[in-house]
């Protein structure tokens, strides 16, 4: 890569050149995001995930550009155009509006008003016209070109400003002085006629008459009205303005070839004011609308993966005999039995709640569930019915230790109705499959939400609405980074889970369970070699996140990778113990001085990471599960009351606030005014997804199902 590229990066990224150059390095080699990050902090000055992932994006944008760049230079080239001065200013791009910029006087272009005047031999005129100091009688001079398609002297001129304002709308330096002005704009939006008596156009009321400066409108402010102008209720414009630019281009650019007459003079200013009204306003316009959409994207997605990172890593209850209830009224409430692998023992519909109301039935057969399947825990999802299920199963004797939790349902529908679930039941209704899922998210909710299309998943903000390949590069990474952090049982994993881990992907995951399949559990990771197509570079890639509980080697069941086993090895042999001994110690562990170790390529980063591991092998980072309960006193909107405190569960963070479950259907909002913080607050750095807090009620407005919330301090 080009050192304008790795300089460039550093500095967005507040990086060292030499990091993102080794970085860029090992990306080039097959290595991954998560392998870089975890295993390679000496070549990279110990870079976490997000900032790899970030050198990743950016690699890969340059990449694109250089594409880009060689494109244009070839036709330039093959237009006889490309000087040696043009070619140095392509090849040292670094941005793409100016990389366009000095490719568009060249692109071809469809047939404008300044190519019919120069199929009108008209192009000359415009010469004489726009030279230094030029014509003294532009009238007298565009007489010479009167021809059988130029009737008139005004047709000559008028034909030779509209070749001059095509140039300034063409001119690099002319564009990039307009977009300096336009982003200290307001971006302003306005009700079309579509909107008047559209009741779908309701929800965009705020913005029927709204602006704000470019540079400081919130991304969810932007999203919004730029959803609403696709939908038909909203024309979004940035108020330059018009005079203040014109004079700026005619100042700047235009008044030496004003000179030395005033005809010419304006002629000139006619041409200005042409270019930015026809052809310069509308360009940059949507030059700066898409600039500030593409920050709002930025941000959105940046909520959207810290969100799903905190929804992967939610608290686990581990492997436990699950019952688990997708609870309903009229329907019922469909309910699963699963062992501690998550296998599907049973099923059946209970009726507890009206109309038909069976609650002794519906006790004796959960009764007889929990005892026939030694039912070790409860989880119910959070959707229809949710509260009054929870109040039925405290009529149910529960086992000693045996908790009812509640889960979220969030894609449990789309994982229903999936490939993935008819692959993992094929035999099994759609009702049966999404209470599964319900349990196995109790049981562990990163395995089991990495089959669900994050953006199903109920934790996003605008997530339709955003460029999708960047969202996509966003999610991708962020399970991936929650998946390796975690660490994967290589005997028990599902396809789904092993495909995230790093190296491996979708096709080798399936080969990795046919051969467990096949020929029983793995040993050692050692074994993975005989996996069919996984070779070397695969394997030094994914080990050191895949765990064997029993494996003969306990280091198998660590973070620690094989290719540091030897330092392990030399550790114990120095304390006179065996590696067996020595993993798990944390006695013996902290006795042993990292830099005695220190070989190669394995510096102190490595070591000390070792040491760690060592200590608490396989340790899951996850936060322990704990116990919640919603306010016995609210069962509806209407047992809500301003002033009335709750406790609550985050369900979603926005960059205009937080989303909290108060055990109702309906999600009450933390406004970041209600947060409790002074000036710019940030939600994500205030509270996490699926925190437990208490607020008191703001506000509830019975009609639109809302709730107002304020955030206590706990």
């Amino acid at each position: 890569m080009k050192d304008i590229y790795i300089r460039h990066i550093a500095s967005q990224l507040g990086l060292k050149p030499w990091q993102v150059e080794n970085c860029v390095q090992m990306f080039e080699d097959g290595d991954t995001i998560p392998f870089i990050s975890r295993y390679r902090k000496e070549r990279t000055g110990g870079m976490d995930d997000m900032e790899v992932a970030s050198v990743r994006h950016w690699a890969d944008v340059f990449s694109e550009m250089e594409k880009r760049k060689g494109t244009i230079l070839e036709t330039i080239d093959g237009l006889g155009k490309l000087t040696p001065e043009l070619r140095a200013r392509i090849e040292g791009c670094i941005d793409a509006s100016e990389l366009e910029d000095l490719y568009l006087p060249y692109r071809p272009k469809r047939r404008t008003r300044a190519t019919v005047a120069r199929e009108a031999g008209l192009e000359p005129l415009a010469d004489r016209m726009y030279a230094v100091r030029g014509l003294a009688d532009p009238a007298a001079e565009a007489r010479k070109y009167l021809n059988d398609k130029v009737a008139t002297v005004e047709d000559a001129l008028a034909g030779a400003r509209d070749i001059i304002a095509e140039r300034l709308s063409e001119t690099a330096s002319v564009r990039e002085t307009l977009r300096g002005i336009y982003r200290t704009r307001r971006v302003c939006s306005k009700a079309t006629k579509a909107a008047k008596d559209n009741p779908d156009a309701a929800k965009y009321r705020s913005y029927f008459n709204f602006s704000m400066p470019v540079s400081r409108i919130p991304s969810h402010n932007l999203l919004a009205m730029l959803r609403a102008e696709n939908e038909g209720f909203l024309s979004v414009s940035i108020d330059a303005d018009q005079e203040k630019c014109a004079n700026k281009m005619y100042y700047d650019f235009c008044q030496e070839h004003s000179y030395p007459s005033k005809p010419l003079a304006e002629q000139i200013r006619a041409a200005v004011e042409d270019s930015w009204k026809r052809l310069l306003d509308p360009s940059i316009s949507n030059e700066i609308l898409k600039e500030a959409k593409q920050k709002a994207d930025v941000e959105s997605i940046e909520v959207f993966g810290e969100n799903l990172k905190q929804l992967l890593l939610s608290p686990p209850v581990g492997q436990k005999r699950i019952l688990a209830i997708d609870p309903g009224f009229r329907n019922g409430c469909k309910t699963v039995c699963l062992d501690r692998q998550g296998n599907l023992l049973h099923h059946e519909i209970i009726f507890p709640h009206p109309p038909q109301n069976e609650k002794v039935k519906s006790i004796m057969a959960v009764s007889s569930m929990i005892e026939k399947y030694g039912i070790e825990a409860v989880a119910i999802g959070n959707g229809t019915a949710s509260r009054e299920t929870e109040e039925f199963m405290k009529k149910v004797h529960l086992p000693e230790g045996c908790k009812v939790w509640t889960v979220s349902e969030d894609g449990a529908s789309i994982y229903s109705a999936s490939e993935v679930a008819r692959e993992e039941f094929p035999d099994e209704d759609v009702t049966v499959r999404g209470a599964v899922s319900i349990g196995r998210r109790l049981m562990d909710p990163l395995a089991e939400l990495v089959k669900i299309d994050p953006k199903s998943l109920g934790v996003g903000q605008y997530q339709h609405d955003v460029d999708q390949g960047l969202l996509k590069e966003k999610l991708d990474n962020t399970v991936e980074m929650c998946v390796n952090s975690v660490g994967v049982n290589l005997n028990t994993a599902s396809p789904y889970l092993l495909a995230y881990v790093a190296g491996i992907g979708p096709a080798l995951a399936a080969k990795i369970v046919a051969y467990r399949t096949d020929t029983g559990v793995f040993k050692s990771r050692a074994e993975l070699m005989k996996v069919p197509r996984l070779g070397a570079k695969a394997f030094e890639q994914c080990a050191g996140f895949l765990r064997i509980p029993d494996a003969s080697n306990p280091l198998d069941n660590s973070a620690v990778h094989p290719e540091c086993y030897h330092i392990v090895d030399r550790m114990a042999r120095d304390l006179g113990v065996s590696t067996a001994e020595l993993v798990g110690n944390a006695e013996l562990c902290s006795g042993i001085s990292a830099s005695d170790y220190v070989e190669g390529d394995f510096g102190l980063p490595t070591v000390n990471d070792i040491l760690k591991e060592l200590a608490k092998p396989g340790r899951d980072p996850r936060e322990a599960v704990s116990e919640f309960e919603f306010s016995q006193d609210v069962h509806d909107l209407e047992d809500l009351f301003p002033g009335m405190e709750l406790p609550g569960i985050v369900t979603n963070i926005t960059n205009f606030g937080a989303f909290v479950d108060v055990g109702l259907h309906e999600n009450g909002l933390i406004h970041v005014s209600q947060m409790g913080v002074r000036g710019h607050v940030d939600p994500a750095k205030i509270l996490k997804l699926h925190q437990r807090i208490r607020v008191s009620v703001l506000d509830v407005d019975l009609e639109r199902k809302r709730i107002s919330l304020r955030l206590l301090n706990s």
